[in-house]
C-alpha cells in the first residue's frame, strides 16, 4: 500500500473532512503505539509500511534514551496520549486509532501485527483492534 492510499483509507473509515487530519491522527496513533510496544517490534512493523506512515513508529522508537521494553499504560492511558498528540475528544482519537490500526492490518504482511497485538494488555488490543466499525 502506498502513502496515499493509506491516508485516504483512514479519511475515508474514520470520516474525517481532510487529509491533514488523516494525517494527524496516523501521527497520534502509531507514536503512541511506539511508547507502548518494544522498539524491535516497532521497526519491524515501520518496516512494512509506506516510509512516510513508518517514520512515526521509528521516531519515537529510536529516540534518544527510549527503553527496549514498552511502557506499560492502561487503555485509558493509551487513548488520552493520542487524543492529546491529535487534538481530539476521548471518543473520537478511539475511534480514529482504530481505523489506522485496521488499515495498517491491510498493508501488512505476515504476523508482525499478531505480536503487536500480544504485546498489548487484553483490554486495548480487544479495543484497538475493533476496527472502524467497532466489531
Amino acid at each position: 500500500m502506498q502513502h496515499d492510499e493509506f491516508v485516504g483509507q483512514v479519511q475515508a473509515r474514520a470520516r474525517l473532512s481532510s487529509r491533514g487530519a488523516a494525517e494527524t491522527a496516523i501521527r497520534a496513533s502509531l507514536e503512541t503505539l511506539a511508547e507502548r510496544i518494544q522498539a524491535p517490534l516497532a521497526e519491524n512493523l515501520a518496516a512494512q509500511l509506506p516510509r512516510e506512515i513508518g517514520e512515526n513508529l521509528r521516531r519515537v522508537a529510536k529516540a534518544p534514551g527510549s527503553p527496549d521494553t514498552g511502557v506499560r499504560m492502561s487503555r485509558q492511558e493509551f487513548f488520552d496520549r493520542v487524543a492529546d498528540r491529535a487534538g481530539a475528544h476521548g471518543p473520537k482519537a478511539m475511534h480514529e486509532a482504530r481505523c489506522v490500526i485496521e488499515v495498517v492490518g491491510e498493508a501488512t504482511e505476515g504476523h508482525v501485527l499478531d505480536h503487536v497485538r500480544q504485546s498489548l494488555d487484553e483490554e486495548l488490543a480487544r479495543i484497538l483492534f475493533a476496527g472502524s466499525e467497532g466489531h
